[in-house]
This record gives C-alpha cells, sequence and structure tokens, in this order.
C-alpha cells in the first residue's frame, strides 16, 4: 500500500464516517503520561498525586488471591463472576441478580448512556462533574443539559451538586441523570435529607445514576449513600468501584447495582469476560479483609486533614472533600505552579479540562508524599 493513501486515510477521513455522536467525541484525558514520568525520574523519586490512587496498596490477601490464579491464566474467568457477586451481595444485603460487574465503573457508566440514551433524549448531569458523565452522553448522539454546580462562595458547599436544578432541569425527553456522591474532582457530597427529596423530584421513568466511587471514604454524619433507596425506587442505579478505597486500580474492577429487569438488560452488552480471573479473585479476597479497609480509610483520614491544613495555612483555599482527594484554588499562577512540581518529580491533576484552570487535584498521599509535596511547593512559592 501506498503512503499516499495511508495518509489519506487519516484521522478526519475515519472521523466522518464514525457516528454522529463520536465525530465531536474527544477521548477520556487520563491526565499526565506517568510512564514516561517514571522512567525520567525513577519509581521512588517520582510522587504521584495525581490519580486518586490508594497509596496503601490492596490487602495482603489481594495479591495472594492474585497468584494462586496465576496456574490457570490459559483459562477464561467466570463469565459472571459469580463468586464475586455472592460475596458483594451478602456484604450489601442485596440479591445477586441486582448486581452487575464492570472493567471499572468507567466501563459500566459508559454503558448505561449506550443502552438508555440516543439521539433525540437529554442526559442530565452537574458542572464539574465526573468527565466520563459528558463522554458518555456524547458518545451515543444525546443531548448533554449540564446544570450549573452551586457557585464558589456557597456557604457550606461551594461547587457541589445542585440537586435542586438538577431536578428542574429533567424534561419529558430526559433518559438519564447521573450524579456522583462523593464528587469527582471537587470532593462535594450531599446528604440522606437532600439525595431523598431529589430522588423524589424525579420522574420513575428517568433512569438516575448515582457514582458512589468514593463512597467508602466519606464519613461525614451528613454523606448518605443512595444504596438504601434501591429497593424503593426502582429507577436508581449506584455504581462503584474496586479502584479507590480497595487499592485495586491496577485491576480494573467496578461494579453496578439496581433493578434486576435493569441489570438484565444491561448484560444484553456486557462484554464476554468482561473481568479477569485473577481481578475477580483479588476483589473477593479485599471483600473478606475489612481491617485492612478500615485502617486505610483512617490513614487516608487523617493525611486528607493533616494536607488539608498544611495547604490551607500556606494561603490556599482549599474546597471540602470527603475523597481521597482535595481540589486547591491556587490563582492565576495555576499553570506555572503545577508546571514547577512537575520539574521536581511532584505530578498533580490540572483541572483546565473541567473549566477549574486556577485550581489543581490533589490527591492525599502518605504523609512522606505528603511532605514531599509541601516542600517542593514551598520551593515554588519561594
Amino acid at each position: 500500500m501506498s503512503t499516499d493513501i495511508l495518509t489519506s486515510h487519516d484521522e478526519a477521513w475515519f472521523a466522518a464516517r464514525a457516528s454522529r455522536g463520536i465525530q465531536g467525541l474527544r477521548a477520556y484525558d487520563p491526565g499526565h503520561d506517568l510512564v514516561a514520568f517514571r522512567r525520567r525520574f525513577g519509581v521512588d523519586n517520582l510522587v504521584e498525586l495525581g490519580s486518586n490512587e490508594n497509596p496503601y496498596g490492596p490487602s495482603p490477601a489481594a495479591r495472594m488471591a492474585v497468584l494462586d490464579q496465576l496456574h490457570s491464566l490459559h483459562r477464561y474467568p467466570d463469565p459472571l463472576g459469580l463468586d464475586l457477586k455472592r460475596a458483594l451481595a451478602a456484604k450489601l444485603g442485596l440479591d445477586v441478580s441486582r448486581i452487575l460487574l464492570g472493567n471499572g465503573s468507567h466501563e459500566l457508566l459508559m454503558q448505561l448512556a449506550q443502552v438508555f440514551a440516543g439521539e433525540g433524549t437529554d442526559v442530565v448531569f452537574s458542572r464539574y462533574g465526573f468527565a466520563v458523565f459528558a463522554l458518555a452522553t456524547q458518545c451515543t448522539g444525546a443531548r448533554a443539559r449540564v446544570v450549573d454546580a452551586l457557585p464558589r462562595d456557597h456557604a457550606t458547599m461551594p461547587l457541589g451538586h445542585d440537586l435542586d436544578a438538577l431536578a428542574a432541569a429533567v424534561t419529558p425527553a430526559t433518559r438519564l441523570v447521573y450524579v456522583a456522591n462523593p464528587n469527582n474532582p471537587t470532593g462535594t457530597w450531599f446528604g440522606r435529607e437532600a439525595l431523598e427529596a431529589f430522588v423524589a423530584r424525579v420522574p420513575d421513568d428517568v433512569i438516575v445514576v448515582f457514582d458512589e466511587a468514593y463512597a467508602e471514604m466519606a464519613e461525614a454524619r451528613d454523606y448518605a449513600s443512595a444504596v438504601p433507596l434501591l429497593a424503593r425506587h426502582p429507577n436508581l442505579v449506584v455504581t462503584r468501584t474496586f479502584s479507590k478505597a480497595y487499592g485495586l486500580a491496577g485491576l480494573r474492577v467496578g461494579y453496578l447495582l439496581g433493578a434486576p429487569g435493569l441489570v438484565a438488560v444491561m448484560e444484553r452488552v456486557r462484554e464476554s469476560f468482561n473481568v479477569n480471573g485473577p481481578a475477580l479473585a483479588a476483589c473477593e479476597a479485599v471483600l473478606d479483609d475489612a481491617a485492612h479497609l478500615q485502617w486505610s480509610l483512617e490513614q487516608n483520614r487523617i493525611e486528607r486533614g493533616w494536607l488539608r491544613d498544611a495547604l490551607a495555612q500556606r494561603g490556599f483555599r482549599v474546597f471540602p472533600s470527603q475523597t481521597n482527594f482535595v481540589l486547591v484554588e491556587f490563582g492565576a499562577n495555576t499553570t506555572l505552579i503545577e508546571a514547577a512540581l512537575i520539574a521536581q518529580g511532584v505530578v498533580v491533576r490540572p483541572m483546565g479540562g473541567y473549566g477549574l484552570g486556577d485550581c489543581l487535584r490533589i490527591t492525599v498521599g502518605t504523609r512522606d508524599e505528603n511532605e514531599r509535596l509541601l516542600a517542593a511547593l514551598d520551593k515554588v512559592i519561594a
């Protein structure tokens, strides 16, 4: 094949032949090229605080479970993931028929739009909500109805979801509403009273998706999960992940909780064997180690408060958070500060793609990682 033919079939050529929703879509931005940074600085010298990973890692039982699976890598995994589903069902007090496994909750959020949205329909979500909400909507050709978040000067929850406005944005064309609680990248959350009032306002024929990727980390008294409402509201869906609190980001496992009928329909588009064998075994193992999970969550709580106070003492605004990260306002010099941190081997997450260009999202690391971040930051602001 000649070079001329290859160059004529460039990205624009193929994009013109893609479906309408894909034509204007941009790929998910994972942030910086961490593999390149690891080569540049060395793994031990790089401080990775940009991806909201659990710095303490998973339960040791997960490693043993993965090793035990290595002898059977030539076999397909359980296509239904029934052992893991049973373990989740026992933990959450739900029937197995209400659980769907995914290759991370990202896959499940995308599939929800694939199944229930499309051209001529609306999908509602909040500004500064998880980036995948917009991606899922656009790839199906649905209309995104983006609702303004609470203002920065809000007394209790700056940049949080405006649940009243989200409910008011629902129209007869709305098929999905995406809500994150706690929310990435703002770290904000809402409680039971607000949750129940919001659900009551949304029509029963609209599917409401609560992304609870950080739910295990929320210890605030006014935080509430939507899981207890599933039995009373069949139009509700909850997505969660093993990537964050359980420290299994490298294995990519998420799960969806919903009505059995919804799960059955979602099964029609689930990729075969979408969760691999070692991942299934590791997730089942971490569910059995409640002590490690609680220890990890306690370390996160302590370090989040310590890091928040240390940044505030340096004059930076730190937004409220019930996650394993903090959103920090650095002002007009944000881009320069981020570049200077990277030059010292400290990686945080820029927020320009979310419309928060004067902020950086910083993962809560270990005490050593947090101190190295602050030392690098002090050099910058000096």
